[in-house]
């Protein structure tokens, strides 16, 4: 029963593609109840991120395309238009997969910590909906475990590598107490929309956000507890701010050096950071000049951004190296996992011939027959009943010149017999350990 995940990513498909194939919060538990009836899906999980959708799941043997088409169908595609954009792991590469997406090595932005929340979400939607068992169970488990270690042991998240995070660090190293801060932001395009949200999370302590389409900075503020105000009342409120954060597609200039002369003039020269990181610039580069303004641009926070990167792709090394001992200690898991199943069947199945043997041996010694003879009847029958099967399999090999399969039954049945195992414990090499004696003892 292989272990696989399926999928397309940033990566490998355009963002339509991308779009057309994301599975929402409110429609993932039907969606999973649709793929784990489908025929060979023993378990399954769905993640769904605007970067990725991607299906982790347990199939029966020779299923493995079987995830994979199920994605086209569920969203009404020929399962060959997405040949190319499709990948699929198996077995160990889907573990080391999944570990480096949970630890952010596999994101868009390198090491960014939000998809580690989101597979979270995915595990417990699955739990819900009954996707999980004793495989993907223990998966996710050891997943957030490496995700903890790397985030511990390696500095993947300690430096800013987009311009918003890096002139939200920037704020926070100038006030060391961001919450008790006033922050304006004009613009409400993507770059301002992740430093609100960059802002919010530290609990910055006012936002403002100013824009030229006034519902534009009504829905942002909405999404961060922020105070939307048309771009034209800029000025008014400018005095207030000790950090504006400007970012907008304006051909001149939004902050002037006179409407900051005044600010800073109602501020009584109380200091104010301002972040530009619009291009062409949205503040006038003379400002610069004014005592009590610390400005800066979008070339110094890419400086920033360019050290951030240098050190995330070192720490990603590093954490390469624990995922792929994580990986490793997981597979060493799963393998015993399968073997232990396998012996499982083995022991019920010498069981229920032991007990087919016994109960023809005590009908022979109720019917009046000799013990002693009876007693050679039943151990002939169960050695010819137990090694029945494996005999033809062993000349079935030796006829087709299966080197392999002779070679690990010789392996196999020498270790049997040195062992000396009881056979009614579950664990023979443990129990035999225990009860044997040196000979003093005895």
């Amino acid at each position: 029963m292989p272990l696989l995940v399926t999928g397309l990513n940033h990566q490998t498909a355009p963002v339509d593609l991308r779009e057309r194939l994301a599975i929402d919060a409110e429609a993932n538990d039907a969606a999973l109840a649709d793929l784990l009836a489908r025929p060979g899906v023993r378990e399954a999980a769905l993640l769904s991120t605007c970067n990725r959708t991607e299906i982790y799941c347990q199939l029966d043997d020779g299923e493995e395309t079987s995830a994979g088409r199920w994605l086209a169908e569920h969203h009404g595609i020929q399962h060959g238009d997405l040949d190319g954009y499709l990948y699929r792991h198996v077995g160990d590469d889907a573990v080391a997969h999944l570990f480096r997406v949970a630890t952010g090595l596999d994101s868009l932005v390198l090491g960014e910590p939000q998809i580690l929340g989101q597979v979270k979400d995915a595990y417990q939607r699955a739990r819900r909906g009954g996707g999980l068992g004793m495989g993907l169970e223990r998966l996710f488990q050891q997943c957030f475990a490496t995700a903890k270690r790397v985030r511990t042991d390696t500095r993947i998240g300690a430096h800013p590598v987009s311009v918003a995070f890096a002139a939200v660090r920037l704020a926070e190293q100038a006030f060391t107490e961001i919450d008790s801060a006033t922050v304006l932001l004009i613009g409400a395009g993507d770059t301002v929309e992740l430093a609100a949200k960059h802002l919010r999370d530290r609990h910055a302590r006012r936002i403002l956000i100013a824009n030229r389409t006034l519902p534009h900075a009504q829905a942002l503020a909405g999404q961060v507890g922020g105070y939307a105000l048309p771009l034209e009342a800029l000025e008014q409120h400018l005095a207030e701010a000790d950090i504006v954060l400007s970012a907008t597609a304006a051909r001149e200039a939004v902050l002037t050096r006179a409407m900051l002369e005044r600010a800073l003039k109602a501020r009584r020269c109380r200091p104010m950071l301002l972040l530009d990181l619009a291009v062409p610039r949205d503040i006038e580069a003379s400002a610069a000049a004014l005592d009590d303004v610390y400005l800066y641009g979008v070339d110094d926070l890419e400086q920033v951004v360019d050290e951030g990167l240098r050190s995330r792709r070192e720490s990603a090394r590093q954490a390469e190296a624990i995922i792929e001992l994580e990986v490793a200690h997981f597979m060493a898991w799963w393998r015993g996992r399968d073997s232990h199943h396998l012996l499982r069947r083995l022991r019920d199945d010498a069981n229920r011939r032991r007990t087919d043997a016994l109960d023809h041996a005590q009908r022979q010694l109720a019917s009046g027959q000799d013990p002693e003879a009876v007693m050679q009847t039943l151990a002939h029958r169960l050695t010819n009943s137990l090694l029945h099967a494996p005999s033809a399999r062993l000349r079935d090999a030796a006829r087709r010149g299966d080197r392999d399969l002779l070679r690990a039954a010789e392996r196999l049945f020498s270790s049997q017999q040195s062992a000396k195992a009881d056979p009614d414990n579950e664990n023979d090499e443990h129990h035999h350990a225990h009860r044997t004696q040196h000979p003093s003892q005895t």
